[in-house]
């Protein structure tokens, strides 16, 4: 699977790696606890099976042209299920919104990539930085309410941009920078 992800300025990426530690300090599923390299705060814009060279210049293209783009975290997602996801809202911003169709669309229409997860779909995405993951079980012996006040009110809103962008491949756990 192929990743195409934002990366955010470096004081958001300090704000974002800050509440990690602060849910891991509180004993919480924290990112802080994701030790892999390419470990990092990051929005995911669309992912395939496969990237075909041609459509990744033009996604790198894409996103050469729109990069910078203006940022905003200010709220908390929890999702549910045997995982359980607490993440950093970001704010759906029309610039940011319309990028994210094209790269998704290029994906889409272009054949050879394969099957396209429906939740990151334009009509269904919700653009978020996670900041812990874990089974349910951990999530509900630790105080949720904490976790949540901890993310959402560690430093209110933050602002910055989205300063650059990149590939994940899940296979190889390896990425390739694509706007730097």
């Amino acid at each position: 699977m192929h990743s195409v992800e934002l990366l955010p300025d470096a004081d958001t990426d300090r704000a974002v790696r800050d509440v990690w530690r602060q849910l891991a300090d509180r004993g919480l599923p924290s990112q802080a606890h994701h030790r892999h390299p390419t470990n990092r705060p990051h929005l995911t814009l669309a992912t395939a099976d496969r990237l075909p060279p041609e459509t990744r210049a033009e996604v790198l293209r894409v996103l050469a042209e729109a990069l910078p783009l203006p940022l905003r975290l200010d709220g908390v997602v929890w999702w549910s299920g045997r995982v359980r996801v607490l993440a950093w809202t970001v704010r759906p911003e029309p610039p940011l919104l319309r990028l994210h169709e094209a790269v998704w669309r290029i994906l889409h229409d272009t054949p050879g990539t394969g099957a396209l997860p429906p939740l990151l779909a334009p009509a269904r995405w919700v653009p978020h930085i996670t900041l812990g993951r874990g089974a349910a079980a951990r999530w509900a012996a630790a105080d949720e309410e904490s976790a949540a006040l901890t993310a959402g009110a560690a430093f209110g809103a933050v602002t910055g941009e989205w300063a650059s962008a990149r590939r994940y491949d899940s296979v190889t756990r390896t990425v390739t920078s694509l706007v730097p």
